[in-house]
């Protein structure tokens, strides 16, 4: 069996890293996460162009119609080049979520207009607990003239203020459903929350009888959404991994030129030993990912278990890998010209979005025990 890239997915990997080398640079990185939004619309274009806002939807909508092994080799380079904006949240959050669960009327409406790079969007769905269950969601909609009325308060959405709609969750008649909800519709409130990660702004955004068309309804149920969610996380996954693999480059570049004692202090056994910490946790943790995708792709039974592995291991990883990198640097780990602290904090962030650790290992041992 063959364990590699094939050499279409190692040409798209290649190319996503000399464009966003190219068009992201660190320097643009820190200039757009200084702004209201971190989002830059030319750059988005650009990625549009590159046919990514339509990476894995199907052809009929304006997608290309790739695989999850793609989206993963993709958003790794993201990841590595540290990519501010809402291309993760249009494409890999609300783009998938319609995709998975949208009629064809509806991802007509709405997927074609992220495929072409008409529309930006964003998904609200945790609420003030931080919670990834369902269970613990209490948004409502109500069957009300003309449509539905939602009424309730989701937290930490990204990109929201950018999105010109939103798929938000909330309980109707008994049943989780999903809502495609216009950012300028009446009763709907963004209101922008602190971040640690600049690069991904974070907003409260609160819903007050949104009323919003019957057909804004997507498919009911929890199953679909897992589905979904599951190949975002494999996108955030890969995004981690991504920038893993840039703390270490950075990590090492400053080993080999930082002296102490009239030594590179890479010379040191110290640093080598952490420096082979970070290349075991960041190879390690792109294995788990690729796997994930390869097993969403192919709708292995153990997809969910690969997808979950993947978040806990990646999210454990990036931590101990900037944790690891700032040690090498010391001091100059923390100031604000150094880029390491900039991929910690979004390693903070990931970590905590679309279920922290302990929501995917208490996932994995419901998956277990269901199994046995």
């Amino acid at each position: 069996m063959k364990f590699d890239l094939s050499e279409t997915q190692q040409m798209l990997q290649k190319t996503a890293r000399q464009f966003l080398t190219n068009e992201c640079p660190i320097a643009g990185v820190r200039k757009l996460m200084e702004g209201d939004s971190a989002h830059d619309s030319g750059l988005y274009r650009k990625m549009v162009e590159q046919g990514w806002t339509g990476l894995i939807f199907a052809e009929e909508y304006g997608g290309m119609a790739l695989g999850m092994v793609e989206l993963a080799a993709t958003f790794e380079q993201m990841g590595r080049a540290l990519l501010p904006g809402a291309f993760y949240s249009t494409v890999a959050l609300a783009g998938s979520l319609i995709h998975t669960v949208g009629n064809h009327e509806q991802k007509a409406k709405w997927l074609r207009p992220i495929c072409e790079g008409a529309a930006l969007a964003t998904a609200a769905l945790v609420e003030d607990t931080g919670e990834w269950d369902p269970a613990t969601w209490s948004a409502s909609a109500t069957v009300g003239e003309g449509g539905y009325r939602i009424n309730g308060r989701k937290m930490f959405v990204p990109d929201a203020a950018v999105a010109d709609f939103i798929v938000v969750a909330a309980h109707c008649a008994g049943e989780l459903a999903l809502f495609v909800v216009p950012k300028d519709a009446a009763g709907l409130t963004i209101r922008p929350l602190k971040a640690l990660d600049l690069t991904r702004k974070l907003y409260e955004v609160s819903f007050e009888n949104v009323i919003t068309a019957e057909d804004a309804r997507l498919r009911s149920g929890t199953a679909a959404l897992e589905y979904a969610l599951d190949i975002a996380t494999v996108a955030l996954s890969a995004e981690m991994a991504g920038g893993m693999q840039r703390v270490l480059e950075l990590t090492v570049e400053y080993a080999k030129t930082r002296k102490q004692f009239d030594q590179p202090i890479g010379k040191f056994q110290a640093v080598q030993h952490l420096c082979a910490d970070m290349f075991l946790w960041s190879e390690s943790s792109r294995s788990a990912v690729y796997f994930a995708a390869y097993a969403l792709e192919n709708l292995l039974t153990e997809a969910s278990s690969a997808v979950s592995v993947a978040k806990v291991y990646a999210g454990d990883a990036y931590r101990e890998v900037g944790n690891r990198a700032i040690q090498v640097h010391g001091g100059m780990g923390f100031t604000w010209e150094n880029d390491v602290h900039l991929y910690y904090r979004r390693a903070k962030d990931s970590e905590n979005a679309l279920g922290d650790t302990r929501h995917h290992r208490e996932r994995l041992a419901r998956l277990i025990i269901d199994a046995a």
